[in-house]
């Protein structure tokens, strides 16, 4: 709440995020605890709670949260029944990542590192070398995948180690840039329906003595971008997934343990002024910034060189109450990316960093039609956005 006109504006110190818990507790910790279990060379438990299994089988819902499980028994009745499996039986989450986008959280799984070291920290953030933004969802403009993200992936070495990997997801995934620097190694499997997935995911796990497959589903966060997540149509996704949850556990051979996470939450922003801030129409905010990146509520701010301290000076006087503004240094000092970022990353983050704290959003109506009119949104550190489940089954 805005602060009366006598008073000074109180701005969120930028240590008062709630920083992921990298290293012992979010997405890119799972895959490395998992196949440390399996006896893979070079991997330590980093979830502590997890028990080890020779057959794991990951299943992520896109757009999932934490909080959406909890809100939803009636439509979610087997993943709601399932939370107090969740980290290992404590009935906690874990954390996604910041930004909780999906670009950012699917290198952080596949590559068991945070977003500071695989270098996809946003959804849209600015290749150094060219000066451009680039769409690291949708890989645009098209950059060489290996220079962008050289690390090589959790699946690749657990293959490499005999472990019987495989990933299974819609066929349209199998050779884009984003699975292949985040998501490849061992077989990819395209399967159109999700009872097709959760069939031949089952049957992945059990082809191998020591097997890790994963498995994914978009359109619960399809629904919740286009008509939010207190509609029918999400809901109606909701009931769907369950479903398929379900079957797949039913499936599991032994030995196996299945975890069942998200790669964000979600949260429904009002079509106000005072929840919308169009950075196209605010002449403050565009003030000195040669580039707008990231999403709503996590965004990338480019300065003009040379206007770096003024923009960050305005952007905490527009919008300090609500968002966390810090700049580049601070952002990374502070962990928002983890605890290191490599050198090829630093400038891909940007000059300033703003992450929403309140049910507010930057959207850029001229620049970013599609993304301003979406109902749905995520990317910040706030608990609805950033906690996601590890709900349990073992067979």
């Amino acid at each position: 709440m805005a602060q009366p006109a006598w008073q000074e504006p109180v701005l969120l110190p930028v240590d008062t995020a709630p920083v992921p818990e990298y290293g012992s507790g979010s997405l890119c910790d799972l895959l490395p605890t998992l196949v440390a279990g399996q006896g893979v060379p070079g991997f330590t438990a980093a979830i502590p709670e997890l028990a080890p299994a020779d057959r794991n089988c990951v299943f992520l819902i896109d757009g999932l949260g934490w909080e959406q499980i909890g809100a939803h028994p009636d439509e979610a009745p087997f993943l709601h029944s399932l939370l107090p499996t969740s980290r290992g039986g404590t009935g906690r989450p874990i954390t996604a990542g910041f930004p909780a986008t999906t670009a950012t959280s699917l290198a952080s799984v596949g590559t068991g590192l945070p977003p500071g070291e695989h270098g996809l920290p946003g959804y849209t953030v600015r290749d150094p070398g060219t000066g451009e933004l680039m769409n690291q969802l949708r890989w645009r403009p098209w950059t060489p995948p290996k220079a962008w993200q050289p690390y090589p992936t959790v699946f690749g070495l657990a293959d490499a180690a005999g472990v019987r990997t495989a990933q299974v997801s819609a066929p349209a995934f199998e050779r884009t840039p984003l699975t292949e620097v985040a998501l490849s190694g061992g077989s990819f499997l395209g399967r159109l329906s999700g009872e097709e997935r959760m069939d031949t995911a089952a049957e992945r796990l059990a082809a191998g003595d020591r097997s890790l497959v994963y498995t994914y589903y978009s359109e619960v966060d399809g629904m919740g971008h286009r008509f939010g997540i207190d509609s029918d149509a999400w809901r109606g996704q909701l009931m769907y997934v369950d479903g398929l949850a379900r079957r797949l556990a039913e499936q599991l051979p032994a030995r196996s343990a299945l975890y069942i996470t998200a790669d964000h939450g979600m949260i429904d922003i009002p079509f106000a002024e005072q929840s919308r801030i169009d950075f196209d129409e605010d002449w403050e905010l565009r003030a000195g910034v040669a580039l707008l990146g990231g999403e709503g509520r996590a965004r990338h701010v480019y300065a003009v060189p040379g206007a770096e301290a003024d923009v960050l000076t305005v952007w905490r006087e527009v919008l300090g109450e609500q968002f966390w503004v810090a700049s580049r240094d601070e952002a990374i000092e502070a962990g928002w990316f983890g605890p290191r970022i490599d050198e090829r990353v630093h400038g891909r983050i940007g000059d300033v960093v703003a992450a929403a704290r309140d049910d507010v959003v930057i959207t850029a109506s001229v620049n970013e039609p599609h993304e301003s009119a979406m109902v749905g949104m995520h990317g910040s550190m706030t608990p609805v956005e950033q906690l996601v489940p590890l709900l349990e089954v073992r067979s």
